[in-house]
């Protein structure tokens, strides 16, 4: 059964239902259906503030800097490399100038080496415990990405105002950061 309503747009709402009704094709009635619908299936997210991961997340994969990656995805190409004991010496090099970019990049962004950590775990390296007075136990999914990620944090904290240790274990590494001297 279908039923009959009228409804008043302003200039923006009339806008988006021309736009929706020249790229899908559809009739306006067909669209205004799928817009009710979606924002029924949507309401929450919708009416309240999303999530500041969720903004992080829509900031990063926006940009076309970063990728979705399935975490058994990056374990394997990371167990790939490090096959054998050593990583491929061709993947060190190239994970290292990304690394001495990311340098520059985090020089300018971050001024303490526990925001920068803070960030990649938001990016799902690791985990990181703040302990306080500047040391962090963090705890990585693999050797292989213990050993990625330690390296990364290595050379990419290198232009930040502070200089760390690195105390590392199997799959947890202890970071303490000192001002720079």
């Amino acid at each position: 059964m279908t039923q009959r309503v009228t409804v008043s747009l302003d200039d923006d709402s009339a806008t988006a239902l021309e736009t929706l009704v020249a790229e899908t094709g559809n009739g306006q009635s067909t669209v205004v259906r799928h817009a009710l619908t979606f924002y029924a299936a949507n309401f929450e997210a919708a009416n309240e503030r999303p999530s500041e991961n969720l903004e992080r997340y829509y900031r990063m994969l926006s940009s076309g800097e970063h990728v979705l990656l399935d975490i058994d995805f990056l374990h394997a190409f990371l167990e790939y490399c490090y096959a054998g004991g050593d990583p491929d010496p061709e993947f060190v090099e190239a994970a290292d100038r990304v690394a001495d970019y990311h340098a520059r990049e985090y020089g300018a962004r971050f001024d303490e080496v526990g925001d920068l950590l803070e960030w990649l775990a938001f990016c799902g390296f690791l985990d990181v415990r703040e302990e306080g007075e500047g040391v962090y136990h963090l705890v990585f999914p693999s050797e292989a990405v213990r050993w990625f990620m330690t390296r990364f944090i290595e050379r990419s904290t290198v232009e930040l105002p502070a200089e760390i240790e690195l105390d590392g274990g199997v799959s947890k590494v202890i970071v303490t950061e000192r001002p720079a001297e």
